[in-house]
């Protein structure tokens, strides 16, 4: 959703798609307007129909619940770090990089992302500690 941006700014980890929300109407030939909660009340509610995914039964694994997230008042939020899954060195001329694979909260293990070992031990001191 375009109006619900993140401080970490990384396209890969930007959420894919939250909750589940009835159509209220068609708007035009590719365009939907959508029932949103008060939360949601700063968001324009008529999205494209690539912004939309269609819900078939139960699908708790695909989407993110909007509690959840915790947002601010400017419809941003933190993305919480949750475990680091494995480590290694990444060469780039004469040096070498360390690097760690995070799993991030809101986020399935499809969504990892690879990050500099020393930016991620400032900002997460309590997960290197072992």
């Amino acid at each position: 959703m375009r109006g619900v941006s993140r401080f970490r700014v990384k396209g890969k980890l930007s959420l894919r798609y939250v909750g589940l929300y009835e159509i209220v109407e068609k708007v035009g030939a590719v365009a939907y307007r959508l029932e949103l909660p008060t939360e949601f009340q700063e968001i324009h509610n008529v999205f494209h129909v690539s912004s939309l995914k269609k819900s078939f039964g139960n699908q708790t694994q695909v989407v993110v619940d909007p509690d959840s997230i915790h947002s601010q008042s400017n419809l941003t939020y933190d993305e919480k770090l949750i475990q680091i899954i494995d480590w290694k060195d990444k060469e780039l001329w004469n040096r070498k990089i360390p690097l760690v694979k995070l799993l991030w909260q809101n986020h399935n293990v499809q969504e990892v992302t690879w990050e500099k070992e020393v930016d991620m031990r400032a900002k997460y001191p309590q997960l290197f500690d072992t």
